[in-house]
C-alpha cells in the first residue's frame, strides 16, 4: 500500500529511559520488553556492592538532581549486562539523597504518566527504540537531525567559554529545503537546532510554540510536510522533563500536540505524530544497547559501534493499530523514513543501514475512527522554581551568549546585563536565554 503519511510531527522530549516511563506496558502486551514484576532485575550499591536495589515501580514524577549521562557515565552504567547505573549515580552524585537510588531503578505505574500512557495504550509502542550514542544530549539530537555528532560525544560547559565545536553538517531540514518540502521547527524557548551552523541560513522556518495551536487550525495543505518540536528547556514552565524538573510538564505539552492535530481532521488523518525522547538520563533500562555502525569516519573519541541506551518511542497515528514493535530503532530510523519517503539522498552511514518504520504506516486500508478524543490533562504541578541549571541549560546558556556576540551583536550596556542577570536567579537565568534567543531572530528576520 502506499504510504499514507503527508505530515509528520516530531517532539523529542528529555531524558528518560524505556523501563522508567514505558516499561509498565508489559501489562498489556505481555511479551513487550518492559518491567516484568516476576523478574527482580538489580543493580549493586556503591561501595557496598553486597547491598543490592531492585526495579520497583516507585518512579517519582520530580526527582531532585540530574543523574550522570556523559560517554563515561554510560559506558559504567552498561558495565557487566547493565549493572552499573546505581554505582556511577552513587560517583556522579554523591550528596543525593540515598532514596535517590531507587529512582535510578524505578519504574512508573501504568496511568501514573496519564497521557504519555494513553498513547502508548492506544497506538504503537517501539520496544527496542535506541538512542544513537550512548552519551549526553546533544549529539543524539544531533543524529535525529542530521545522523551524525561528527565525532563529538561531550557537551560544552559554563556561560562565557562554551567550548562549542563547529557542527556544519548537512542536515535533513537542508535536504527538506532543497527538494522544497515545507518544514518548520517550533521551540519553546531556546532552540537547539541552531548549534548547527547550517540552520542559521532558515529562520523564517523558525515559529514560537505558542504559534502552534493556531497553525494546526488551517487547512491541512498549508501545514508543514515536517515539524519538530522543542520544547521548553527552561523557566517556570519548563517541560522537557529533564530532571530535576517536573515531568508532568512534559505531559501537558504531549496532550496540547495531540489535541492540537486531532482538532483538525483532514491533518490528523494525514499526520504521523512521532514522540521521542533523546537520551536516557542515567536512568536504569535492563535492555543492553545494539551494536552499529559508525555515521562517518569521524570515531577518534569514540568508535560509534554501539548504540545508546533504549529511550521511550511511540508512533501515533490513525494508520496505526495498538500495539508494540520490537524492530530495532535508532533516531537514525527517522532520518531513513524522511529520507526515503521524500528521497532527500544520503544522511551518512548510519541513517543508510537504519531500518525505516514505513512498513508499519501501511499495513490499514483506512484510518482508525476509534482513537482517543480530546485527552483531558490539568497537572496542578508547581511552578519549577529555584532548580540549578542542569547540563543542557548550561550548554544552551553558553550557546546563547555566543550568537548574541558573535551573531546578534547588541549594544554593549545590554550584553552586559544580560551577562550579570545569568549570575542571578533561575527564573532571570531563563528570562535572559529567552531574550537572547528573540533579539536573534529579530535581527535575522
Amino acid at each position: 500500500m502506499e504510504d499514507p503519511i503527508k505530515h509528520i510531527v516530531v517532539l523529542m522530549l528529555e531524558n528518560a529511559s524505556f523501563d522508567r516511563v514505558l516499561g509498565c506496558m508489559q501489562s498489556i502486551y505481555p511479551k513487550l520488553a518492559g518491567f516484568d514484576p516476576n523478574i527482580t532485575c538489580t543493580n549493586p550499591d556503591f561501595p557496598d556492592t553486597n547491598h543490592e536495589f531492585a526495579q520497583l515501580e516507585v518512579a517519582a514524577d520530580r526527582v531532585t538532581v540530574d543523574p550522570g549521562h556523559d560517554l563515561d557515565d554510560v559506558l559504567r552504567q552498561l558495565h557487566n549486562n547493565c549493572q552499573g547505573f546505581v554505582s556511577d549515580f552513587v560517583q556522579h552524585c554523591p550528596q543525593a539523597p540515598q532514596d535517590e537510588r531507587y529512582q535510578i531503578m524505578g519504574s512508573f505505574r501504568k496511568g501514573d504518566l496519564p497521557v504519555l500512557h494513553k498513547l502508548a495504550e492506544n497506538f504503537l509502542i517501539c520496544d527496542h527504540w535506541f538512542s544513537s550514542v550512548p552519551g549526553p544530549t546533544w549529539p543524539n539530537r544531533f543524529f535525529v537531525h542530521s545522523g551524525t555528532s561528527l565525532g563529538h560525544t561531550d557537551m560544552p560547559e559554563g556561560f562565557f567559554h562554551p567550548g562549542i565545536h563547529l557542527y556544519d553538517q548537512p542536515t535533513v531540514y537542508q535536504r527538506l529545503s532543497e527538494k522544497n518540502i515545507s518544514w518548520r521547527i517550533y521551540y519553546g524557548d531556546v532552540p537547539q537546532t541552531l548549534v548547527m551552523v547550517e540552520q542559521l541560513r532558515y529562520p523564517l522556518h523558525y515559529s514560537h510554540m505558542d504559534n502552534f495551536c493556531a497553525d494546526v487550525q488551517n487547512p491541512a495543505d498549508s501545514f508543514p510536510q515536517y515539524v519538530f518540536i522543542e520544547p521548553s528547556y527552561f523557566g517556570s514552565h519548563q517541560n522537557d522533563a529533564h530532571p530535576p524538573t517536573d515531568i508532568r510538564h512534559a505531559e501537558a505539552l504531549l496532550a496540547n500536540v495531540y489535541n492540537g492535530i486531532l482538532s483538525n481532521e483532514d491533518l490528523w488523518q494525514s499526520t504521523l505524530f512521532v514522540i521521542l525522547f533523546d537520551e536516557h538520563g542515567g536512568f536504569y533500562d535492563h535492555v543492553r544497547p545494539e551494536p552499529t555502525i559508525a555515521p562517518d569516519d569521524n570515531t577518534k573519541t569514540f568508535a560509534f559501534d554501539k548504540l545508546g541506551v533504549r529511550v521511550p518511542a511511540i508512533l501515533v497515528s490513525p494508520w496505526v493499530d495498538p500495539g508494540f514493535t520490537d524492530q530495532i530503532f535508532d533516531h537514525t530510523s527517522l532520518l531513513k523514513y524522511v529520507s526515503d519517503k521524500w528521497k532527500l539522498g544520503e544522511m551518512g552511514k548510519r541513517t543508510a543501514q537504519a531500518n525505516s518504520f514505513r512498513d508499519l504506516l501501511t499495513k490499514r486500508s483506512s484510518p482508525r475512527l476509534d482513537c482517543p478524543n480530546n485527552i483531558q490533562f490539568d497537572p496542578a504541578v508547581p511552578i519549577n522554581e529555584n532548580l540549578p541549571l542542569n547540563a543542557q541549560q548550561v550548554a544552551l546558556a553558553g550557546f546563547t551568549h555566543h550568537l548574541e556576540i558573535n551573531h546578534t551583536k547588541p549594544d554593549d550596556s545590554i550584553i552586559a546585563t544580560h551577562s550579570k542577570n545569568m549570575a542571578t536567579s533561575y527564573e532571570m537565568q531563563s528570562k535572559t536565554v529567552a531574550e537572547r534567543i528573540k533579539q536573534f531572530f529579530e535581527g535575522l528576520v
